[in-house]
């Protein structure tokens, strides 16, 4: 997982541009030279073989045949020219004199040029001769050349150093790219996992640095202090909610308790009108709670206790819970259950979460429809739906609807707060599950993913 990281890392990918380049780079420079230098030993080579020739022209035009032979004899002879190549025969091929045992097999090219493998020797073991050829005026059949074995080691010595240096680029680069890939894959993965944690809800999580003050160490500078900011007004902004709920909750508990005793006592207030005033403040109350309740789950401070849960037992629970609201609205409540893996999570939370998925589906769904619990096994996950057949959800509005205080326009004219759903997101979030929303044709179904269970 970390090398597939690596190599589809930016860095690596860029590292692998750099070493590329510079293997083009090193390709042209020592192609380059290595063309260079072999036309430059070739044509020292031609002029060197050019000079013996024209040396050799002289003689036989002064001197004829024999002072050619005679020529030819003597330089042969010589130390200094115990790399050059002489071969004079007659018209056969014969050898009349020179330092070649006979005449070489190789063909000729147009310009009477020849390549040749020499005989073995102890000085550099089978050479290899460049030479040239001509026609003399007699029939006879003149070899001018020169060993080139020099030339042929240099070039090997340039390609040998071509393909090193290569290998060595490309391995030192693909090292080097490897290293400064994990060393800054590290710091990346430093800022993700402070932003999964931070995702999860802990606000106090920072990038951490190292010091070194480059480039990363700037960028978590700046976004420690963005997250200080964010920190800082999020703690206000749910300081002045809990605030606000908390100072809101103790009135609205002394009106309640006030209308009770004014029914209690019969005064002359008409009864409708304190049951109407006594659901209102219900109402508040429970808005108040639920806003308490998402805003301690989302910070963080309601821990939960996760254990394993049966959540066929659960969903059976809630039906049992919800049979009589339903029976009452003439709604039938149907719990399809198949054997499915233990959910790890906090039964009351779960039991809060499904519990307003059902409710809100029993308070949406007309008289004579179906609410359908089902938790079945998919993948090796556990996964929970819960589908009614009453007016659905629109697409556009289906992420909406988790928002805070968020209603739909249809259900604008029944009770409620519009915070169910938002304190279901938390629940399930808090949970690490996946809570989808879909058509149910008619009504809507929404489906709860849970990660499995790890043993």
């Amino acid at each position: 997982m970390i090398a597939h990281r690596l190599l589809r890392s930016t860095f690596f990918r860029l590292a692998r541009l750099y070493t590329g380049l510079s293997l083009a780079t090193m390709l042209l420079t020592l192609g380059f030279i290595y063309w260079a230098t072999a036309d430059y030993m070739d044509r020292e080579i031609n002029a060197t073989i050019n000079e013996e020739i024209l040396g050799l022209t002289e003689q036989y035009e002064n001197r004829g045949l024999d002072g050619l032979t005679e020529a030819i004899g003597e330089r042969g002879s010589l130390d200094v020219n115990r790399d050059a190549v002489y071969l004079l025969t007659d018209r056969d091929f014969r050898p009349l004199t020179g330092n070649l045992a006979h005449w070489p097999a190789n063909p000729v090219d147009e310009k009477g040029w020849i390549r040749f493998q020499l005989p073995a020797n102890d000085r550099s073991g089978e050479p290899m001769a460049r030479a040239r050829t001509f026609l003399l005026p007699g029939g006879q059949h003149l070899l001018v050349g020169h060993e080139i074995n020099d030339i042929e080691a240099t070039r090997r010595l340039i390609l040998d150093a071509l393909g090193w240096g290569i290998l060595v680029t490309l391995v030192s680069a693909l090292v080097i790219g490897l290293m400064m890939s994990a060393r800054v894959l590290r710091r990346i993965e430093a800022i993700n996992q402070t932003s999964r944690e931070i995702m999860q809800g802990d606000l106090s999580q920072r990038v951490p640095t190292d010091g070194s003050g480059d480039d990363y160490d700037q960028l978590a500078g700046n976004l420690n202090q963005m997250l200080d900011r964010i920190e800082d007004l999020m703690g206000t902004v749910r300081q002045v909610s809990d605030n606000i709920a908390h100072d809101l909750r103790t009135p609205l508990s002394r009106l309640r308790t006030r209308l009770e005793e004014i029914r209690t006592n019969q005064s002359g207030i008409p009864s409708n009108d304190i049951e109407q005033a006594i659901g209102d403040a219900d109402d508040l109350l429970v808005m108040f709670n639920a806003l308490l309740r998402i805003a301690r789950i989302e910070s963080g401070s309601a821990t939960p206790d996760f254990t394993r849960q049966d959540m066929q037992r659960l969903l059976q629970d809630i039906a049992e819970l919800y049979e009589p609201l339903a029976t009452e609205k003439r709604q039938r409540i149907v719990l399809s259950s198949h054997a499915s893996p233990p959910v790890n999570g906090d039964r009351d939370l779960l039991f809060q979460a499904f519990s307003n998925l059902v409710d809100n589906a029993i308070k949406h769904t007309p008289p004579g429809g179906t609410i359908t619990l089902e938790v079945a096994s998919q993948g090796g996950v556990c996964k929970v739906q819960v589908a009614d057949t009453g007016p659905g959800i629109p697409r556009e509005s289906r992420e909406k609807v988790f928002q805070r205080f968020y209603r739909c326009d249809y259900s604008r004219s029944t009770r409620g707060s519009g915070l169910g759903l938002s304190l279901v997101r938390a629940i399930i979030d808090i949970h690490h599950a996946r809570i989808e929303l879909a058509d149910n044709q008619p009504g809507l179904r929404v489906t709860v993913v849970f990660e499995p269970v790890h043993s």
